[in-house]
């Protein structure tokens, strides 16, 4: 098998081409455009991968060794986290925030995160808690006014469906933000919790139905390969918490996007500091 090292960064340039091809025994370069470049048949081994991996975070670059032949088009699956993600926030923070409690959520997403509260669905009940008598109308103030999708997002979803390929969002989140996000970018699936409101409209600050936890979402990414036929090489997954490790371990394109360093260490890809869309510079054909 030929391999392939793509390398990326918006700082890229001719010199940081020819260190990275010289480290790896480049035969060859292609550039993708002005901030990903392809670089050929590269030597690929514990030593040199190491070197390269170094290179990369000392230059601020993003970096995949890659199957030469790789093929968009072969891919079945793609599957993403929502919040931190998908999008630029985290949507219980910031609802939090209109209840003037978004530091002490936030403290508690972020110790979820990074996998030091092993239980998601203690986090997740502990943090929906403070949200108890805020009114719903809160969440669609969250939607319309902080939500952004991140760089890169709407190019990766409209080219991978342009590929065929079955597109689904799973998240730890909420079913009023996932739903939305489902029909405005044409997603085939989207699955998240439902928070709970009461007959006045007011968060009870809990949740019902089954809590989509890390195994919930390796669960559902399993049923739809099922479904799909699709095997490991055939999914591509993104995400950044450690609540996603279990997803990502079902797919050969297990990308960690801006992910919490128990994620980076984990998952074969990772995307620091490229837009979302860069995943499609991996593979040589659409």
């Amino acid at each position: 098998m030929t391999t392939n090292l793509i390398v990326q960064s918006p700082a890229l340039d001719l010199s940081l081409i020819d260190q990275a091809a010289a480290l790896v025994e480049a035969n060859g370069v292609q550039w993708l455009s002005k901030s990903a470049a392809r670089l050929l048949d590269v030597t690929q081994s514990e030593d040199i991968s190491e070197l390269i991996v170094g290179w990369a975070t000392e230059k601020k670059a993003d970096i995949a060794f890659v199957d030469a032949q790789a093929k968009l088009a072969d891919c079945k699956i793609l599957v993403m986290d929502m919040d931190s993600t998908l999008i630029n926030i985290e949507c219980i923070d910031e609802i939090a925030a209109f209840a003037g409690l978004k530091a002490e959520v936030a403290s508690i997403t972020e110790r979820s995160m990074r996998g030091e509260i092993t239980e998601f669905a203690d986090s997740l009940r502990l943090r929906v808690g403070y949200l108890e008598g805020l009114d719903q109308s809160v969440l669609e103030r969250v939607y319309e006014e902080r939500l952004e999708l991140n760089p890169g997002a709407e190019n990766l979803i409209r080219t991978a469906q342009q590929a065929g390929i079955t597109t689904m969002l799973v998240s730890g989140g909420f079913t009023f933000f996932t739903n939305r996000l489902k029909e405005r970018l044409n997603l085939d699936a989207a699955h998240a919790n439902v928070l709970e409101t009461d007959s006045q409209g007011k968060l009870t600050g809990r949740v019902t139905g089954p809590i989509i936890d890390a195994q919930g979402k390796a669960d559902l990414l399993a049923d739809l390969a099922r479904q799909l036929s699709a095997k490991p090489e055939q999914i591509i997954a993104i995400g950044d918490g450690a609540n996603d490790l279990k997803m990502l371990a079902s797919a050969h394109y297990a990308v960690a996007y801006r992910a919490k360093p128990v994620v980076q260490a984990q998952a074969r890809f990772a995307l620091n500091h490229s837009p979302l869309d860069a995943v499609l510079n991996w593979f040589a054909q659409p």
